[in-house]
């Protein structure tokens, strides 16, 4: 915690002087007693007197004129506050490789559960989009906030072959920014031209290409990729993931399956299938986002559990003087309600 103005705790030093005077006007008042200790009236008048209770009311305006020179000092503390991200795309890899059974019962139905498990738990306002990729990326489902279209999306997935890693953030991040101009037609090439191009709008001047932002500043929006398998065809996921954090938008990167690689047969054909974890980790790291290794289904789903305490939750840094205020007008009435009950006058 910090603070805007922190000269004015200084203030706070007025304190110890204001609990000295108090002390003081007790013991002056106790002797100015003592004087007329003869004087049955005053005897009577004394009594036993409030004791301990007489110092509550008092204790509780200094605790309360505290917290008035903190909310003063205008206090700054980070937080966690429900998340502006408003759209999440869910690029899934659907290559031939899913079908390994070394993720129980195999890699694409552990990722299909994994991943409607994680739209359960989302908030009901941030829209999701899928995008399932193989030999290349199409948009399974544009972004909705209706889940039931979203799970009926990701039971739809057909296994394809061939990994394109890089075209799954292209299409990601064409699904986010539709009037952006990214150029698709260069993704079935292979190649990766300029991030943006212009577009033509209603007889308008095209559009300028808009200038690289700050890593992972784009709040708005964010990508999670999951994939078993290495880039085998398509454009360099490292060049889509520079067209990512030039937008500002965050790629995580999920990777399940075996870093040392194993060999998978399927009708009369087999292959070689490996993880690519440094190419993940460089997309994560590019993005200002972080990667996930899942071996195991369980692993997978607490993966998509702690993206989901991410993208919904982050910390920020919050003036706290309305709170310090707050308990600032609590305490004072606090004690005067409870020197009206208890001695019929405020304090």
């Amino acid at each position: 915690m910090h603070f805007l103005w922190p000269h004015l705790l200084w203030l706070l030093l007025a304190l110890p002087l204001l609990a000295g005077l108090y002390v003081w006007l007790l013991l002056r008042r106790r002797q100015f007693a003592l004087r007329y200790a003869s004087l049955s009236i005053v005897r009577e008048a004394l009594g036993n007197g409030p004791g301990w209770r007489r110092h509550i009311p008092p204790a509780l305006m200094a605790l309360a004129l505290a917290a008035m020179l903190v909310a003063a000092a205008r206090p700054i503390a980070v937080v966690s506050l429900p998340s502006r991200q408003q759209t999440i795309i869910l690029a899934m890899d659907v290559s031939g490789s899913m079908r390994a059974t070394d993720v129980q019962p195999n890699r694409l139905v552990a990722s299909q559960n994994a991943a409607k498990a994680f739209l359960a738990e989302l908030p009901r306002q941030v829209k999701v989009g899928i995008v399932a990729f193989a030999g290349s990326a199409q948009v399974a489902q544009q972004p909705t906030v209706n889940r039931e279209d979203l799970v009926t999306a990701i039971d739809r997935f057909q296994l394809q072959r061939a990994t394109a890693t890089g075209n799954a953030i292209v299409i990601s991040l064409a699904t986010l920014f539709p009037d952006a101009g990214i150029d698709l037609e260069q993704l079935d090439t292979g190649g990766l031209g300029p991030a943006s191009r212009p577009l033509a709008a209603g007889g308008a001047e095209a559009r300028k290409t808009a200038p690289p932002v700050e890593p992972g500043s784009y709040n708005s929006a964010a990508i999670i990729m999951l994939t078993d398998g290495q880039r085998t065809t398509g454009v360099d996921p490292l060049d889509a993931a520079k067209m990512a954090a030039d937008r500002g938008v965050r790629v995580y990167t999920v990777g399940i399956g075996t870093v040392e690689g194993e060999t998978i047969g399927f009708e009369g054909w087999s292959m070689h299938v490996r993880l690519d974890e440094d190419t993940l980790k460089a997309i994560a790291r590019r993005t200002a986002a972080d990667y996930f290794y899942a071996g195991t289904a369980a692993d997978l789903n607490k993966v998509y559990q702690t993206l989901g305490s991410r993208l919904t939750v982050e910390k920020k840094e919050t003036e706290m003087s309305g709170l310090a205020a707050l308990v600032a007008a609590a305490l004072a009435t606090l004690a005067s309600v409870l020197s009206m009950l208890w001695f019929n006058r405020l304090l």
